[in-house]
């Protein structure tokens, strides 16, 4: 067998991993985010300032995640590319 092929074997078999690690952890901190908006709604004394401080704290964190994604996207690309 070729090496070039192993190696792309390798690099789909990691990519492969990495994905479904990736959207297995994002079901968690979805399933997460929606117990927190339940917490919310059946505490009226949580204080709105709080709730603002966990809603921005929740949009800042999926923007890191995509992030995350679309930088690991983009290495596995080039290493595709290079191969």
């Amino acid at each position: 067998m070729d090496p070039n092929d192993i190696l792309k074997q390798m690099i789909a078999f990691n990519r492969s991993v990495f994905e479904n690690a990736f959207n297995a952890v994002t079901v968690i901190l979805e399933q997460r985010e929606k117990m927190i908006d339940m917490f919310f709604e059946h505490t009226p004394w949580f204080p709105e300032e709080g709730k603002k401080i966990v809603g921005e704290w929740i949009k800042v964190y999926k923007k890191s995640r995509s992030d995350f994604k679309a930088a690991i996207d983009e290495s596995f690309k080039k290493v595709d590319d290079y191969f």
